[in-house]
């Protein structure tokens, strides 16, 4: 069987459009939280998601004895709050407007859709994890989506649901 190159699988998998999320905890008290675009719904019954940190991921370590996270999911215009999240070090939660949502994990202001969840599992998934949250908390909010494409962010062009 033949190796897969990581240059060609990367840009192959790039022409799958996905959403983009920021996903948070607190350790300490204190919020922590990174950018992650590989989230999926997972489970109607019972309802559950999923997410996957990479293994060198600095925030995701931090975030896991909280027991509890939230998935947010970002608008078309949080690209900027989105990059903030994206790099490691450095306080993610300046200038980002956050309230504590109900089981404890920030919730990011402005979002599309916030899941708030309970760590379920968490399994090995090669230079990932595969993260299991049963959903404990769900709600929603206006705009369209940030998506990534090809490498790079962009918008719905159009909503064909009405063609």
């Amino acid at each position: 069987m033949a190796e897969v190159d990581t240059d060609t699988f990367k840009e192959t998998l790039g022409h799958f459009a996905t959403g983009v999320t920021i996903v948070t905890a607190m350790e300490e008290g204190q919020p922590v939280g990174f950018t992650c675009q590989s989230f999926a719904a997972l489970s109607l019954e019972p309802p559950m998601i999923a997410i996957a940190p990479a293994k060198s991921s600095t925030s995701w370590p931090r975030m896991i004895k909280a027991g509890t996270f939230c998935v947010n999911v970002l608008a078309d215009h949080q690209e900027e709050l989105c990059l903030a999240f994206a790099v490691s070090g450095g306080d993610k939660f300046a200038g980002a407007s956050w309230n504590v949502g109900l089981f404890g994990a920030p919730i990011l202001r402005g979002c599309l859709a916030t899941v708030e969840c309970a760590l379920d599992s968490i399994h090995d998934a090669g230079d990932h994890e595969l993260v299991i949250g049963r959903v404990r908390s769900l709600s929603t909010g206006h705009g369209s989506p940030l998506l990534f494409y090809k490498s790079r962010f962009t918008t719905i062009a159009r909503d064909l649901s009405n063609a």
